[in-house]
């Protein structure tokens, strides 16, 4: 199976930007989907409600699907990988 990675950078509530990737198939080509999919991800962050638009999320390339994302993908068709200042506040 093939991904699509969509890197994602989100200023949070204290002014520090939070770097992630949204992980999810190939075949999910609406951006609003993969852009709902990071907002629940912020939600589980205590960021719910910070803007994830196009400014924020964007394609970034294609790769084959890694062991650790899998379950991720199937349970909830995404998979998050955190880069930066992704801790709970």
């Amino acid at each position: 199976m093939k991904v699509a990675v969509w890197d994602t950078y989100v200023d949070k509530r204290d002014g520090s930007v939070m770097h992630f990737d949204i992980i999810a198939p190939v075949e999910t080509d609406d951006k609003e989907q993969i852009y709902n999919y990071g907002r629940e991800y912020l939600k589980t962050k205590g960021q719910e409600g910070q803007p994830l638009t196009s400014k924020e999320c964007q394609f970034c390339h294609i790769e084959a699907l890694k062991p650790e994302w899998e379950e991720s993908i199937i349970r909830k068709g995404y998979s998050i990988v955190e880069m930066e200042n992704c801790e709970e506040i």
